[in-house]
């Protein structure tokens, strides 16, 4: 589930942690590394879990509007296609699902005024409008009205960021990536495949089969930068002598720690990889200067070094 530029975060975001607390130990580093890890695909049953959430959110509306001692004949004869949508049975009905979703306490039970709020935008949509007047009611149409209300109701929603925010410290610049496989889940159902937990970490490096080797990159990048952080501070403090280290943004100095910790551990990876990927990262994380500063330092801290 999480690909290698995400595991570059969660190793960059650790080494963080230890540029903020130096007495940090390995194992400590490694266990707030695996937490972080675990918290994506948890976040991803969270968001996964809202599918059957805002169909029984919709199914209320429907029965409570029924229940008037005065209904519209639309109220007495509502259009049941997303209330009766075929997702969210094959998620509420799985018992793996539901094991995981209990056990994690990922339900959104508490989150009523939310739902009535995520209902009401999804009912007031382009998309929704022209999903309900489709005859076209089968399984692809309603995995299609779910990957549009994902990608278009939950990004960038302020009430779900303060959830999410209130409920772990590590989801919130994961909700983008998890929403990702929530689509990817809702196209595999499309295709008639039943749900399954995604394995959270996937490839295999060559020479390595067998091996969990996304978890062993992951793991070994940030063990050799706890390892070696002292000595990495100290040549980053070489090459900068105009500049006391503890002036340098903690953010740029975690990120070319790790971008030297990655480059010791898998020397076969190429520099310029390195490089580019923790540059990349300084985009989001770091000040405008910051790409100039990362780049030019890892091209001196470890281009030099394999040459």
């Amino acid at each position: 589930m999480l690909n290698r530029r995400i595991l570059r975060i969660k190793a960059f975001k650790t080494v963080y942690a230890l540029a903020e607390n130096p007495e940090m130990t390995k194992a400590e580093a490694l266990s707030q590394l695996e937490a972080s890890c675990q918290s994506t695909r948890d976040l991803y049953l969270f968001m996964l879990a809202l599918v059957p959430a805002l169909t029984k959110e919709a199914k209320d509306r429907i029965e409570a509007a029924r229940a008037k001692f005065h209904p519209t004949e639309e109220e007495k004869h509502p259009n049941m296609k997303f209330a009766d949508n075929a997702i969210a049975p094959l998620l509420s009905d799985d018992p793996d699902f539901r094991k995981l979703i209990d056990k994690k306490k990922l339900g959104w039970d508490q989150y009523d005024a939310f739902l009535w709020h995520l209902y009401d935008a999804v009912k007031a949509s382009d998309y929704y409008a022209a999903y309900m007047a489709d005859p076209d009611s089968g399984i692809e149409a309603d995995a299609r009205l779910w990957v549009k209300i994902f990608e278009n109701e939950l990004v960038d929603n302020k009430e779900l960021e303060e959830i999410i925010e209130s409920l772990s410290i590590w989801w919130n610049d994961d909700l983008a990536y998890a929403l990702t496989y929530c689509c990817h889940a809702m196209n595999d159902f499309a295709s008639g495949k039943r749900w399954s937990l995604p394995e959270l970490y996937l490839s295999q490096m060559p020479g390595q089969e067998g091996k969990d080797s996304d978890r062993d990159f992951v793991v070994g990048v940030v063990s050799r930068a706890v390892a070696d952080y002292p000595k990495s501070v100290a040549s980053i403090a070489e090459l900068t002598p105009k500049w006391d280290i503890g002036r340098i943004c903690t953010t740029d100095l975690a990120l070319i720690v790790t971008g030297m910790a990655e480059a010791a551990a898998f020397p076969s990876i190429a520099p310029k990889i390195i490089m580019n990927e923790y540059v990349e990262i300084s985009k989001f994380y770091s000040t405008p200067e910051s790409k100039a500063f990362v780049n030019g330092l890892l091209d001196k801290l470890i281009s030099n070094k394999s040459k």
